[in-house]
């Protein structure tokens, strides 16, 4: 009877303890929700306040600047003292050399490397590879910057001697490296995530191990190569410390990729280095720049989910 009562004493003890728990449980599971609804708001509210901003200073900017002059202006001259001259194809063009530079350099190297690692490397390679590769896109974008014109410059003006200390080549090339990882790591995923089966068929037809890669995998996974080389691109427009140590501040109209240029990333650094006072058009010419920069980067991203959505392959 002891033990009986003792059992019973026990068991009332483990119902008290579980209902303390499935009390505690019922709150947290309450309050999880609130607790991610908030952080989701918070990234949202910042997003809106960055754009309301750009939109407000832009506005004031477009006050003192014609719109026109503005779009379709062939020099990017606000510091003149005589007739200040703000047209932005100067800088949008010194940022299209660069990115395109870039995407020459990374596209067909990062798409090589996503090859090797899905299809040939093995599990121990692709372990170890993948990321070292991957540490690239950890070093900092000044280090790149130094690195683009104390190494990259003088290795090129050996090979052409017209290649002036700031140019839109050197820093376009390391741009390129340094996106290489991510068009690179985000192919392979979407190589890697391409069934097998598919590949074992196409070897069962005869082809061989290059024609399976190139022929089979890599239009299953093409959707995702586009995606990934879109993104890498949009981050080179919006690439700041490389260009603004290699490029130079020279924004010109021309296609010369061996004379100094100016992006437009580098222009909102040269003007927030304190060139411009608070209130003057060349300040506010900061957020129009920027602005510029941010309708840029959102059409490549929306490109990138309307290919990425469009050339899905569901299997």
């Amino acid at each position: 009877m002891a033990s009986h009562g003792l059992g019973k004493e026990q068991s009332i003890q483990e119902m008290i303890a579980k209902s303390r728990n499935k009390k505690g449980k019922k709150f947290i599971e309450k309050l999880m929700p609130i607790i991610l609804v908030i952080t989701a708001l918070i990234s949202v509210l910042t997003t809106i306040g960055i754009v309301f901003t750009l939109i407000f200073e832009t506005f004031e900017f477009f006050q003192r600047v014609s719109i026109t002059d503005y779009l379709f202006g062939k020099e990017w001259l606000p510091f003149s003292g005589s007739e200040p001259l703000y047209g932005i194809l100067p800088l949008v063009l010194g940022t299209l050399k660069v990115s395109v530079i870039a995407a020459m350099v990374a596209v067909p190297l990062g798409i090589a490397a996503a090859i090797y690692l899905s299809e040939y490397a093995s599990d121990k390679t692709r372990r170890t590879i993948k990321p070292i590769l991957e540490v690239l896109a950890g070093v900092p974008t000044i280090v790149y910057g130094f690195f683009a014109l104390s190494f990259v410059t003088p290795l090129l003006q050996q090979l052409i001697p017209s290649l002036k200390i700031f140019n839109a080549l050197s820093p376009g090339i390391v741009v390129g490296i340094m996106i290489l990882p991510m068009i690179a790591s985000l192919s392979e995923d979407a190589m890697s995530s391409v069934p097998n089966s598919i590949r074992e068929g196409a070897l069962a037809l005869g082809a061989t191990k290059l024609e399976v890669a190139i022929k089979v995998v890599l239009p299953a996974a093409l959707s995702g190569i586009i995606a990934s080389v879109v993104l890498a691109v949009s981050r080179a427009i919006g690439e700041t410390m490389i260009v603004s140590l290699a490029g130079g501040a020279t924004p010109t109209f021309d296609l010369d990729v061996t004379g100094s240029i100016q992006t437009m990333t580098a222009y909102i650094v040269q003007v927030s280095s304190g060139d411009a006072g608070y209130g003057t058009t060349i300040y506010y010419s900061i957020y129009a720049v920027g602005f510029t920069l941010f309708v840029f980067t959102l059409i490549m991203n929306l490109l990138a989910q309307y290919i990425s959505k469009r050339f899905r392959e569901e299997y």
